[in-house]
């Protein structure tokens, strides 16, 4: 079992298929804690990586594991205070940008019983897809939320995330008509978290969830340049 909290520093690469095949490619930073032991970072270093229950899924005023829980409860499952693992970006300096956070879920015994991935727009939305066979080499969920202004509310995911261990590798692909018109990729490798660490990529790598929001903006802005058809919030409210 990998020891955690861990930092996975890689890159998150989009590849859109249509017209014309689009490729973006940058650096991200990403943390893999234990919901039942966050970490706790000492003095300037809190600012750099702090976990809020407001980020993610559920009520602000209770802790993310039993926001989680609570989700889950909802859906006849029941953990048994399984271990709860999250990969995610943190607030940094006040700002948080986190389009995927992953919740794999164990029973007591260290099996894994399911995997969320909670899936957040650029609107500050959120939707959480349940995954309930995660041994299969993918699982494939319907589309039921909005994300990219270039793609419908429609088709399926094809989602392979295995849980992190020396190396991340994940892949979230959407299938529209038959045929795979988006895929994002992450892969990463893992690097330990102690202050001296965190300090050392705080200073390297200055401000990463705001620098990956600009950069994904800016990308959405070049391809409506380009004449990609833009599909309205409310296409199928």
């Amino acid at each position: 079992m990998t020891t955690l909290p861990a930092i996975y520093r890689g890159h998150l690469v989009h590849i859109r298929r249509g017209s014309k095949l689009r490729v973006f490619r940058h650096r991200l930073d990403l943390w893999c804690v234990d919901l039942d032991n966050l970490p706790k970072l000492p003095g300037w270093l809190h600012a750099f990586a702090k976990f809020d229950a407001a980020d993610h899924l559920g009520a602000p005023h209770r802790s993310i594991r039993a926001n989680v829980d609570h989700w889950l409860a909802e859906r006849d499952i029941d953990l048994e205070s399984g271990r709860i693992t999250m990969l995610t970006s943190p607030r940094v300096l006040g700002y948080v940008f986190n389009p995927l956070t992953v919740y794999w879920c164990h029973r007591p015994d260290g099996s894994l019983a399911c995997v969320i991935a909670e899936v957040t727009n650029t609107y500050a939305q959120r939707h959480c897809y349940l995954l309930t066979v995660p041994e299969a080499p993918f699982a494939e969920v319907e589309k039921e939320f909005y994300v990219s202004p270039f793609f419908e509310v429609a088709g399926q995911y094809r989602m392979r995330l295995p849980e992190p261990g020396e190396r991340l590798s994940l892949t979230v692909s959407l299938v529209q008509n038959g045929r795979v018109a988006f895929t994002g990729v992450m892969t990463a490798h893992r690097h330990d978290a102690r202050a001296r660490d965190v300090a050392r990529f705080a200073l390297t790598a200055p401000l990463m969830p705001q620098r990956v929001s600009t950069l994904i903006r800016w990308h959405g802005v070049l391809m409506w340049a380009q004449g990609m058809r833009v599909v309205p919030r409310d296409f199928h409210s």
